[in-house]
């Protein structure tokens, strides 16, 4: 007996010695091609160095206290983000569960009972009825010759690396909403006080208008332009009130609170859009959270090719029990009692109609898609940051160029006024003049306010301050 225990140990000590051998191929990250320096990024190599980089809480660069606020209220309260913290925590307890199937698994299965065997099977053709009781160990375990459970773990780890990439990019792309939606808000707010002055100016025109007529020195029909200029600006100022509504609405949903139980008071537009340095393209594949997202779901198609390839190879598992049986409860755990068994399983794969080979097709099929995908992601990326240092380039030109036409469109309605109050010109000519002076002022505060934007859309970009671990961000 002992001389057979020592060659079932000896067999499963030689098993687990071939144990290295892991089919499939080692992952590597194909390559792609990265430009040396961005088309769009002259205009910004002397802001800062990579050190400067917007890092953890990129937003604290605009130097607004509220916005800051309203970032740590969205990390801790957002629906998504929250959803997308769960997803990390499922895709790490499923890394863990193939992890365990790396170790043997023993049970204990305690047993008692009464059973009555038929004459007909029993010793001597008389019906036997008897106790059992056992207290066996079981164990279970899988011998990893090819590699089998090992790339089940592989590809189960990058899945988990995949969803906490997944999460990071969620992280992201609030804070750019969050802070988005807050400058566009902001950006209304000064185009709320902008129409509301001109409302107020309107006003007194219509007043100065209408004390005109009445002493006969105009006519009817300025008094109906000064009223129509007076009720279109109201009605402009009452549109975008709804547009900021709107907004604050979105805000609150992105901080995970009720619409109704949230508000933001009207502040000005003061802040001047930062300078982002956007580093080397060759960084960026090292902060996108999307393209870490892609790299990891192709390391886990990598490691199914292996899985898939393990089919065509026999598996080989080892079980055993050891334990006590007895038919008295009182002599259970006496040494006559106890018992043992210990031996391996195998399965070989003889006729599986093409299954297998259908399997090792489908897995490097999906593993060209994985790396079809992370590539498309890589010149997405690319993309959104050349996109983003254009917009910047331009409406920096844009502003440069609607700052001088708010000056030449405030000085020709001065001229306008006065030339009208002296009696020059006709009501049209102010209208005009005025009317085309507001739209000057509006247009700069809207170009402000997309400046703004867009940096946080090159900040984005780049991939933020990304680097965090669920509950950690802000």
């Amino acid at each position: 007996m002992y001389k057979q225990v020592r060659h079932i140990i000896a067999l499963t000590l030689f098993s687990l010695l071939l144990a290295g051998c892991t089919l499939g191929p080692d992952y590597l990250r194909p390559e792609v091609d990265t430009p040396l320096a961005w088309k769009e990024g002259a205009p910004w190599k002397e802001a800062a160095t990579m050190d400067g980089a917007p890092k953890g809480s990129w937003w604290e660069i605009y130097g607004d206290p509220v916005l800051n606020g309203l970032e740590e209220e969205a990390a801790a309260a957002n629906q998504d983000l929250r959803a997308a913290a769960a997803r990390v925590d499922q895709a790490r307890a499923l890394a863990r569960i193939d992890e365990a199937d790396l170790l043997p698994r023993v049970d204990l299965n305690p047993a008692a009972g009464r059973a009555r065997t038929p004459g007909d099977f029993a010793f001597g053709g008389k019906g036997v009825t008897g106790d059992s009781y056992s207290v066996p160990f079981d164990l279970s375990y899988e011998i990893d010759l090819w590699g089998r459970v090992r790339r089940s773990a592989e590809a189960s780890r990058a899945d988990a690396g995949a969803s906490l990439a997944d999460y990071r990019n969620v992280l992201l792309v609030l804070q750019a909403e969050v802070a988005g939606n807050y400058f566009a808000l902001r950006s209304l707010d000064a185009d709320i006080a902008l129409l509301e002055r001109t409302v107020g100016l309107r006003r007194e025109n219509l007043e100065l208008v209408a004390s005109l007529f009445e002493h006969g020195q105009v006519g009817r029909l300025d008094v109906a332009r000064a009223e129509t200029e007076l009720a279109t600006t109201e009605a402009e100022a009452l549109g975008v009130q709804k547009r900021r509504a709107e907004l604050e609405h979105a805000l609150a949903v992105l901080l995970g609170r009720a619409a109704a139980g949230f508000a933001l008071s009207p502040a000005p537009l003061d802040l001047t859009p930062p300078a982002v340095a956007p580093g080397l393209p060759s960084s960026l594949l090292e902060r996108r959270p999307d393209v870490g997202a892609a790299e990891r779901q192709m390391a886990a198609a990598s490691a199914r090719i292996g899985i898939a390839r393990t089919a065509f190879f026999p598996a080989i598992r080892l079980t055993g029990s050891a334990g006590y049986a007895s038919t008295e409860a009182s002599g259970l755990f006496d040494w006559d009692s106890r018992s043992w068994a210990l031996g391996p399983a195998v399965s070989l794969p003889i006729f599986e109609a093409g299954r297998n080979r259908a399997n090792l097709n489908r897995a490097r099929a999906a593993y060209e898609e994985a790396v079809a995908i992370y590539r498309r992601q890589v010149l997405v990326a690319f993309a959104e940051v050349e996109d983003a240092l254009s917009g910047l380039r331009v409406l920096a030109a844009q502003a440069d160029a609607q700052g001088r036409a708010v000056g030449a469109a405030r000085e020709a309605a001065e001229i306008s006024d006065k030339r009208y109050q002296a009696g020059f010109v006709s009501y049209l000519e102010v209208v005009d003049s005025q009317r085309t002076s507001l739209q000057s002022e509006r247009q700069a505060v809207q170009i402000l306010g997309q400046r703004l934007q867009a940096s946080v859309s090159l900040i984005k970009a780049l991939g933020g301050g990304w680097n965090m671990e669920p509950g950690q961000a802000g």
